[in-house]
């Protein structure tokens, strides 16, 4: 019996590689005997980078780069010398992960540091990345980014423009002749796990500035100066991509990524599973784990359990969701190859009653999971 595990992380509680083998302790309680493949997952946001690295073998390394504030921290990127492929998280550079609370600061915040990871697989001599976009700080369109590659966005004086999205209001000119050449040659993916376009009521300002530490009145300032952003920049470009879904994923990096770096966005779940040759293990496969801290109407959107669900599918292959929660709407992704999904708790409790007892739920659970499973297949 072959079992193959593969979970996104439990937000606060466990990466997908300790996820996956809690998950696998419990299927070797109930049967030592069985056959398990670990294969953490994630869909482009928080523990994208460590999913890649863990599916590929891929190289761990350091650069030292700005952080959304400006600050100097040490950030890691994975690097595939064979096939020259760097992979990129925006969040080890820009991530929200690294500020207080009291820091966040959607008008300031800075995508710099990012471009400093570009520049940094760029000298190891990468000839594509792979941008992994969730997790960011940021609200700034990937202007920061842009600045460190060597672009420089002026005011109508012909001054450079400030750090952070608010700066963009006075935007008059972009020139990109300064943009490091070697990036003519690079192709570059950038994995997405929303659709929202750049601006609006679902854009980037206003559906992600808030959690950001931007107010009312500064998302709709941040609203207008991504305007400013895309406005300037389809005139200097000849093509205006401010509607295109996933354009205003981090801050409107999306945008960025697709109109300065060409890339192709795609669900970061699809790019992860292709990496980690994942059609090849769910062909081996007689069972299927996957889960993450909530399931609910929202993860058809593109969340780890529904892509591991819709590739299993197009094989045959049962797939369980093991969930931190069921949430509004869950039953829906039944219909997309969702065998059956079950909640962690096993009892009343509260969130921060659970958060350290995940592991020990999440081995319980699929120890019960295999259990039924051998049972249906030997009766």
């Amino acid at each position: 019996m072959n079992i193959l595990l593969c979970p996104d992380s439990f937000k606060d509680a466990l990466s997908a590689e300790q996820a996956a083998q809690a998950m696998a302790r419990g299927v070797h309680s109930a049967t030592p005997s069985a056959q398990t493949h670990c294969c953490p997952l994630a869909d482009g946001g928080e523990g994208s980078l460590d999913a890649l690295i863990a599916a590929t073998g891929a190289e761990r390394c350091q650069a030292t780069v700005q952080d959304a504030l400006g600050r100097p921290r040490q950030a890691t990127w994975g690097w595939l010398g064979e096939q020259r492929t760097a992979f990129i998280e925006l969040a080890e550079a820009s991530g929200l992960q690294h500020l207080s609370i009291a820091e966040r600061d959607a008008l300031h915040t800075s995508t710099f540091g990012v471009g400093e990871l570009f520049l940094a697989a760029l000298d190891q001599g990468a000839e594509k990345a792979l941008l992994l976009l969730g997790g960011s700080a940021t609200n700034d369109g990937g202007a920061g980014m842009l600045q460190a590659l060597g672009a420089r966005l002026l005011d109508q004086q012909g001054n450079q423009l400030p750090p952070g999205g608010a700066a963009l209001a006075a935007l008059a000119t972009l020139e990109l002749a300064g943009l490091d050449p070697r990036l003519a040659m690079l192709d570059v993916e950038a994995a997405v796990d929303v659709d929202n376009p750049l601006l609006g009521e679902r854009g980037a300002s206003a559906v992600f500035g808030p959690q950001k530490g931007a107010s009312p009145e500064q998302v709709a300032m941040l609203d207008d100066a991504l305007g400013r952003l895309a406005e300037v920049s389809a005139h200097e470009l000849g093509e205006d991509y401010r509607d295109l879904p996933g354009a205003g994923a981090a801050g409107g990096m999306g945008f960025a990524a697709r109109a300065f770096l060409g890339a192709t966005l795609k669900p970061g779940i699809e790019m992860i599973m292709q990496q980690a040759n994942m059609p090849a293990l769910l062909e081996s496969a007689d069972l299927v784990i996957t889960g993450e801290g909530r399931l609910d109407g929202q993860s058809l959107s593109g969340k780890t359990p529904i892509g591991v669900a819709r590739a299993a599918r197009r094989l045959g292959k049962p797939v369980v969701v093991l969930a931190g929660s069921l949430g509004e709407g869950w039953q829906a992704c039944l219909e997309e190859g969702v065998t059956a999904a079950f909640a962690l708790a096993d009892g009343p409790m509260t969130l921060e009653e659970a958060l350290p007892r995940t592991a020990e739920l999440l081995s319980a659970r699929s120890e019960s999971v295999i259990r039924v499973w051998t049972s249906s297949r030997t009766s």
